[in-house]
């Protein structure tokens, strides 16, 4: 049966279309009637998703049974928040049309998902949504979606502007909410979920490249083995990752290697995907790594994990199903190149505060203050290569052996340069 579930599974997943939802939904309801013979049947249906040339949807039914497999035998209750900023999202919130052709109904969407993973369980659940400052009203749009829905009293849609200016707290130094990117609402999003009770915070991406479905992946761990800081990675070998075709010329080794000397702390722990959406933080944790964030834009992810490496904490990492929704994300929107100028300096200076810019980490975070201004420069190198990277894989960015940081300040000056 489990051969015959797999092979009738749809080999493409798209993100606008109810249909999809629902079809991975009912598969993965079946792999959980499969999953109840036992653990053999378990083994089975891992074994069988592991092999080659599985379809998608079989995967991603995979990880969502092994969710709720784990959401219904836990016994320990638990209110758990589920935090999304919004800015620019006024089309994926609202349902595919023909004058809305990238729609995805995405409030909608995970509500039914939350819903579908905690029914009949012991995890209780809220969702905030949190308008950045977008010029578009997301957070009006989300409160008529909320409005019209009989789960809407499960969603809180808070905006950043009306907490702003804060004479104290976690916001107290982001004068704006023009002046967040996508950090200062998730920071306000956590902030309400913690006065709110909540026990942990998880926190995902305005869109439906995240199926919630998949909470109990990141549960399980914080729940049986007391770990406060669940990471989704989509590196992992059992991950479902699509991303759309490459959005970066072949100087991104040169931005990996950088980005991988200067936060040596974080990606020698073997924490590679750093930039997931789907991650849990213990609220006792996260509102001590809140209390002065380094940042208020999107390379908060790395400051927030570096804080936690600083308090020695445990750190888990899960694997999970992300489909890419491109069509209007914000990195397309801002520039890939505005994006990668945010990450590097935003992690260069969160490893100087905490400590861990020390040796080729500061070496390099060095060269990146002085020769690299702006997005501008990084423009000037994304489709250049220095002959030392050229060959690098995956294990060799962030090297000093492969490229020094002093091989790598040269490189650039040439580069910037011409």
């Amino acid at each position: 049966m489990i051969t015959q579930l797999i092979s009738a599974a749809r080999t493409e997943f798209d993100l606008t279309d109810p249909c999809h939802q629902k079809s991975v939904l009912h598969l993965a309801e079946r792999f959980l009637r499969e999953l109840a013979e036992g653990s053999e049947a378990a083994e089975d249906l891992k074994n069988k998703l592991r092999a080659e040339g599985v379809p998608m949807e079989a995967r991603m039914a995979g990880l969502l049974a092994g969710s709720r497999k784990w959401m219904i035998e836990n016994q320990q209750a638990r209110k758990v928040a589920v935090v999304f900023a919004m800015w620019g999202e006024q089309n994926r919130l609202q349902p595919k049309s023909k004058d809305n052709p990238n729609g995805e109904d995405s409030l909608v969407a995970k509500l039914e998902q939350l819903e579908w993973a905690a029914k009949d369980s012991k995890i209780d659940w809220q969702l905030y949504a949190v308008d950045d400052g977008c010029p578009h009203g997301s957070g009006e749009i989300a409160r008529r979606v909320a409005s019209e829905h009989p789960l809407g009293d499960r969603v809180s849609v808070l905006s950043l502007a009306d907490a702003l200016p804060a004479s104290d707290g976690p916001l107290h130094n982001l004068a704006s909410a023009d002046d967040s990117r996508k950090a200062g609402a998730i920071i306000l999003g956590a902030m309400g979920a913690i006065n709110d009770g909540s026990y942990a915070v998880i926190y995902t991406d305005a869109d439906n490249s995240v199926h919630l479905g998949q909470i109990g992946l990141l549960l399980q761990p914080y729940i049986d083995a007391g770990a406060p800081v669940v990471l989704g990675d989509r590196k992992h070998a059992d991950s479902v990752l699509v991303k759309e075709g490459a959005r970066w010329g072949i100087g991104i080794k040169v931005l990996r290697h950088m980005q991988r000397m200067i936060g040596h702390a974080v990606f020698s722990q073997g924490i590679l995907d750093t930039q997931a959406a789907f991650k849990l933080y213990d609220s006792g944790l996260l509102k001590e790594i809140i209390a002065e964030p380094t940042v208020y834009d999107f390379s908060f992810d790395t400051d927030w994990i570096l804080a936690a490496l600083k308090r020695g904490v445990d750190i888990r990492q899960v694997p999970f199903a992300f489909i890419d929704s491109a069509a209007e994300s914000a990195s397309i929107t801002q520039g890939p190149m505005t994006t990668w100028e945010t990450l590097l300096f935003g992690l260069e200076k969160q490893v100087r505060k905490y400590g861990f810019a020390q040796g080729d980490a500061a070496a390099m975070g060095e060269v990146l203050r002085e020769e690299i201004n702006d997005y501008r420069d990084l423009e000037k190198v994304i489709d250049h290569l220095p002959p030392e990277l050229e060959a690098a894989g995956e294990e060799d960015f962030g090297n000093p052996a492969v490229m020094s940081a002093d091989a790598m300040r040269s490189w650039l000056r040439a580069r910037v340069a011409s």
